[in-house]
């Protein structure tokens, strides 16, 4: 495992992303015009790097994000259950400021560590990093020292990194929100995982 180097992405924009609303149920929209051209800068920006593998969620805009960044590779689109968004059981659809404070809530309960909490109707934290995770076991034991793009979604990248990597606590996975096609960049090593670059800003 040693050396592989993990980017975890938010998708493009989606017409939910402009009405925030709650969406978590795959596939989901589609990606807007605009989320296609930052689905294309992302490939752009990512035209240089060594990537072996392409990583996309079932959620169709997940799919659409990573589609560019494969065809600048050469590589496919590698569909991987796992790594989803949180499901947010009853608050989803919502768009109403009630359901994004109990939705944060909640969201900062996982940070600071209890996981049994789960969103109402939704899912805990222990289920969430179970199954994600388990995914990114997957990928690793396929492309062990590469270097893999995997395009999810922003909340569950936040709380990823925060039990992967020991230099991001939990304040800053509560409060450092990923843009659209913002990403996370994670490396391994013998002594664990740590966070090289949290869209841009090195750490």
């Amino acid at each position: 495992m040693s050396g592989t180097r993990l980017m975890l992405v938010r998708h493009g924009e989606t017409e939910s992303n402009l009405r925030r609303a709650l969406d978590s149920a795959p596939p989901g929209p589609p990606l807007t015009p605009e989320g296609r051209r930052q689905a294309d800068a992302l490939a752009d920006r990512l035209a240089a790097d060594p990537v072996v593998a392409i990583y996309a969620s079932t959620a169709t805009r997940a799919q659409q994000t990573a589609e560019p960044v494969a065809k600048a590779h050469g590589l496919p689109v590698e569909i991987i259950d796992g790594v989803h968004e949180v499901f947010v059981g009853d608050l989803e659809g919502r768009t109403d400021s009630e359901a994004r404070d109990e939705f944060y809530d909640v969201f900062k309960a996982w940070a600071a560590g209890d996981l049994e909490r789960s969103m109402p109707g939704g899912e805990s934290a222990a289920r969430i990093r179970e199954r994600y995770l388990t995914a990114i076991d997957q990928i690793l034991e396929r492309h062990p020292g590469g270097h893999v793009v995997v395009v999810s979604h922003g909340g569950v990248i936040r709380l990823v990194a925060q039990w992967l990597a020991g230099n991001v606590d939990h304040k800053l996975a509560s409060v450092a929100l990923l843009p659209n096609t913002g990403h996370v960049l994670l490396e391994s090593a013998e002594s664990g995982w740590r966070c090289l670059e949290w869209t841009g800003v090195e750490l």
